[in-house]
């Protein structure tokens, strides 16, 4: 079955919520590590990049948990777009987990994907409301010196600060931005402001 595709970011609790929707999306999905998001500056930097950019869509758990992760969420977020997506009580546990959760229900990971699919459409969220801005790959970012040399993770650094991105965003993090919101040639720019800085 074909990937939904999304411009916007998708928010979710877990790595196995991040798995099970992998395989249904064509988008960036970010994971909170649960309560991690209340601490986690760079993570909360990048979502409200996100939300102030191409908008964001909030998939957490249907218990208490949830809702708080999804209220913080909310509040870090006061420009932007935001998205809520709830799934349905449904009472269960998820197959790697040895007891159901606090609550008795099953989390993004153990609802059935049909039931995320439905939705995702539901939502009015299947149709991509701006284009990618391309599709760069980690072999652009070797070209462009931001892996693979020396200094790739100072100028990195640099780089995602010129765009007002967290100074420590993975390279990945980073190529997921410049594919969904930054582009080719303002990546180029940063990087060649970046290298000034840098002396090089």
């Amino acid at each position: 079955m074909e990937k939904i595709k999304l411009s916007q970011a998708v928010i979710v609790e877990g790595k196995y919520d991040k798995i099970k929707l992998s395989a249904l999306l064509d988008a960036v999905i970010i994971t909170t590590e649960g309560f991690g998001i209340f601490k986690d500056r760079q993570t909360a930097e990048l979502i409200r990049k996100y939300a102030s950019t191409t908008g964001i869509i909030i998939l957490t758990d249907s218990d208490g948990a949830g809702f708080r992760i999804r209220g913080h969420i909310k509040g870090i977020c006061p420009e932007g777009k935001i998205t809520n997506i709830y799934i349905p009580d449904v009472f269960g546990k998820e197959r790697r987990k040895a007891e159901p959760s606090k609550e008795g229900k099953l989390g993004v990971e153990g609802i059935d994907a049909d039931v995320l699919r439905e939705l995702f459409e539901k939502a009015g969220v299947t149709e991509i409301g701006k284009a990618p801005c391309g599709e760069m790959t980690m072999q652009d970012f070797f070209e462009l010196g931001l892996t693979g040399a020396p200094r790739s993770s100072e100028l990195r650094r640099l780089t995602a600060k010129m765009l007002g991105l967290p100074e420590r965003v993975t390279p990945k993090a980073l190529l997921e931005a410049a594919n969904s919101f930054i582009g080719r040639e303002r990546l180029s720019a940063a990087v060649s402001q970046a290298e000034k800085e840098m002396g090089i």
